[in-house]
């Protein structure tokens, strides 16, 4: 069964095109490693609700801020767990000074998938 790591990222708006770039380099390595699909999603209509309720606000985003909405869809958590120990030392992945996002804000988890169409 596949499985899938999410992400949400509050990014500065004026750091879209660095997130992209960056994004494009990431999606290389998880693919080279196994990843079936990789998908990066810049908010574009982000309503804004209640404390709490809103995306930008599970991100703990800023008004200036928009969020990124992301996946990788892997063949199974195995694949998965395998892939991030390499993925981990590669020097493309390295955090540097000049990240587009805190990455003390990066939400993140593993899923199981329960459906899949």
């Amino acid at each position: 069964m596949s499985y899938v790591d999410g992400f949400l990222i509050p990014v500065p708006k004026e750091n879209r095109a660095a997130y992209k770039k960056m994004a494009e380099t990431a999606a290389e390595v998880f693919k080279e490693y196994g990843a079936l699909q990789v998908v990066e999603c810049w908010g574009d209509d982000l309503p804004e609700g209640d404390e709490g309720v809103s995306f930008r606000n599970a991100a703990r985003g800023k008004l200036s801020d928009s969020v990124v909405f992301s996946w990788v869809m892997w063949p199974s958590k195995d694949a998965r767990d395998e892939a991030n120990e390499k993925i981990m030392d590669d020097p493309r992945m390295q955090p540097s000074e000049d990240m587009p996002f805190d990455g003390a804000k990066l939400v993140y988890g593993g899923f199981q998938v329960l459906v899949e169409k």
